[in-house]
């Protein structure tokens, strides 16, 4: 049996073949898609330097990053930690889950690439390649500190630039990818 990256790289691969973009439905929703991409998020996460000591809570940018932070949970669960969840609610301006007040959180996402398009509301939108769109203030006015954005599938970027669609105000924040697209592309 290969590693756990090995066997979620190849359901997402399916996933992706000869699609533009796809909210990766078919394997978060998996038995065991959903259980790997937990586990490979956190790796990930580990290897770029947060490990689940750094970090709190990880909170979904769009509903196809919800199944992931269920995973992400459950995974941490699985090695005796703690980690909690939250999804951003643009609708009304706020986050859906336990508090986020004081603690360092990691926003996810299911795809983000210059050939992505995420838009959960007017608020969110990935443009210009590695320009995010986001009213980051949301988190903000909770009281927590955004640490980076993950993402199952990225483009090449290593950060994203991260624009208040209101104040225009920019900040630039780390960018992790479990996998990077072009090579997913070429399994």
């Amino acid at each position: 049996m290969s590693d756990p990256k090995t066997q979620l790289g190849v359901l997402l691969a399916d996933a992706v073949h000869d699609k533009p973009f796809s909210e990766l439905s078919g394997v978060t929703f998996h038995h065991r898609g959903a259980e790997l991409a937990g586990h490979v998020l956190i790796d990930t996460l580990e290897e770029a330097g947060y490990t689940l000591d750094d970090f709190d809570a990880v909170g979904a940018l769009t509903a196809a990053a919800v199944p992931l932070v269920t995973s992400m949970i459950t995974a941490a669960a699985s090695r005796g930690q703690d980690l909690d969840g939250f999804v951003m609610d643009f609708v009304y301006p706020s986050i859906k889950g336990p508090s986020i007040t004081g603690r360092r959180v990691i926003l996810l996402d299911s795809w983000l690439s210059e050939k992505s398009y995420v838009q959960t509301s007017s608020l969110v939108t990935l443009r210009n390649g590695n320009e995010l769109s986001l009213d980051f203030g949301i988190v903000g006015n909770e009281g927590a500190e955004i640490l980076a954005v993950a993402a199952l599938i990225g483009g090449p970027f290593t950060t994203l630039n991260v624009v208040h669609p209101v104040t225009g105000e920019q900040r630039e924040l780390p960018f992790i990818r479990a996998y990077d697209e072009s090579a997913l592309r070429a399994d």
